[in-house]
């Protein structure tokens, strides 16, 4: 494999990992330069790239690179014109990128620079299965309705199952019905902030507000990412009711419902639940084979039925495992130059399988709840009764009795020195709600998520 071909067949997986945003901002420009003794060596455009992969994405890129070349040892990343080993001093330099081997090709020839939409996320192309069927007809209604029917929409589900391409569809639909006649922003809730950052430190708030006011369709991103950021929670809330006010349609996807959301303001979280919620669930096995077969079909290429059973099986809880299994089965036989087989199939994804067979502590349950209700672990163990923290907690109990089978007296000792009867009362109280509130449930199923994807 040549050093392109690794750093190819490593950003088709990068990709299913991060937002496509941050993809196309610091993986754009950059391939390896050479490779000695395990020592990947990374060419990037200039500093602010070097210093952000280094330290963000630094254990993401060695883990995708040993994935397809196991002997990789270390990662180097080094700006502007470099030296080949194979022309002493003389200045190598990068090429224009080009396309991915295997997985999405870069998106910045394709995403729209007004919109932000990238037009590979469509309704045509969204499988729909019990697991999200709402949510697809609910976002088909907003296109048809806009500002009108489900004002807010605000959809829901845990990582890699198919939020972003939903309302990403919706943007690109309605682009395709009204052209140019209505203004459409697509953004992530982390591009939202950085931008009113920048406007604060030029002075140009009042044209980020005019700019975002103009819009008659914003779609928002993981809008979970805008708790604790106290001003830009307040820019958004007064964009969000101006548009609202004007009857311009506002779009938000988030991995927990508005409630779960601890740091974000009352007020927002009024806001969010005045519209229209509708959460994606964890796909059956039907819409997981579904799903493979259609990505085949995308790339052109074939695996046997035996072999998409076993992804659809062995991969249940997140999409883009399933298209990042996917990859990694296209990429070893393309290399190979021969077909894989069953046998083949649990070598070449091993480490990618996410079914919850991994073992988990006590404390892998209350660092998960924690880190979901945004507060601190202590608190979870602590006497406090505030109401924020009994809820969290509770949880933790659930969790502790349906995942580790642990006694009553067990839980309550970890959670403080409690009574078991507080425990008992806990476990009892959410095995009846579970049974009847789908969002508790899906709100559990995140948490599941969390734990086992440590």
């Amino acid at each position: 494999m040549t050093n392109q071909e690794l750093w190819q067949a490593a950003l088709g997986e990068i990709e299913l990992n991060i937002s496509k945003t941050n993809f196309i901002t610091w993986f754009k420009s950059t391939e390896i330069v050479k490779i000695k003794d395990g020592a990947v060596t990374v060419g990037v455009p200039n500093g602010f790239a070097k210093e952000w992969l280094e330290n963000k994405y630094n254990k993401l890129i060695l883990k995708a690179l040993r994935n397809i070349s196991p002997d990789t040892k270390e990662i180097e990343f080094i700006i502007g014109a470099f030296s080949s080993p194979d022309s002493g001093d003389r200045p190598l330099k990068l090429k224009k990128k080009e396309t991915v081997l295997v997985g999405q090709p870069f998106q910045e020839f394709e995403i729209n620079k007004e919109t932000h939409l990238n037009p590979k996320y469509t309704f045509d192309n969204f499988i729909v299965g019990s697991f999200n069927e709402l949510a697809r007809a609910a976002a088909q209604g907003v296109v048809k309705n806009l500002g009108a029917l489900y004002n807010p929409f605000f959809i829901y589900g845990g990582v890699g199952l198919g939020k972003t391409h939903l309302i990403q569809a919706i943007g690109n639909e309605t682009v395709r019905l009204y052209k140019n006649e209505k203004k459409i922003c697509y953004i992530s809730s982390e591009k939202f902030t950085s931008e009113l950052v920048e406007s604060l430190y030029k002075g140009q708030v009042e044209e980020f507000k005019n700019n975002y006011r103009q819009i008659d369709l914003l779609i928002i991103d993981d809008v979970q990412f805008l708790a604790g950021k106290e001003k830009t929670q307040e820019e958004f809330f007064h964009t969000f009711n101006a548009l609202y006010q004007s009857n311009k349609q506002i779009v938000i996807s988030s991995d927990r419902p508005p409630k779960a959301i601890a740091t974000l303001e009352e007020r927002l979280k009024s806001r969010f639940e005045g519209g229209m919620i509708a959460d994606i669930s964890f796909p059956d096995f039907e819409s997981r084979l579904a799903i493979l077969k259609a990505k085949v079909m995308e790339k052109n290429f074939q695996l046997s039925e035996e072999v998409l059973n076993y992804l659809a099986n062995n991969i249940q809880k997140n999409i883009r495992e399933l298209e990042g299994a996917l990859n990694r089965l296209v990429i070893s036989e393309k290399l190979s130059g021969s077909s894989v087989d069953i046998d083949q199939v649990a070598k070449i994804l091993t480490g990618i399988n996410s079914s919850p067979s991994k073992k988990i502590s006590f404390k892998t349950i209350l660092q998960a709840v924690a880190e979901f209700y945004d507060i601190n672990t202590s608190q979870l163990i602590n006497r406090c009764r505030k109401k924020e923290l009994v809820y969290p907690r509770q949880i933790a109990m659930f969790l502790m009795r349906e995942e580790l089978k642990s006694s009553f007296p067990f839980i309550g000792e970890k959670l403080g020195g409690r009574d078991h009867t507080t425990v008992m009362y806990a476990c009892e109280k959410l095995i009846r709600e579970v049974e009847t509130n789908e969002s508790l449930q899906q709100e559990i199923n995140l948490i599941k998520e969390h734990m086992y994807n440590r």
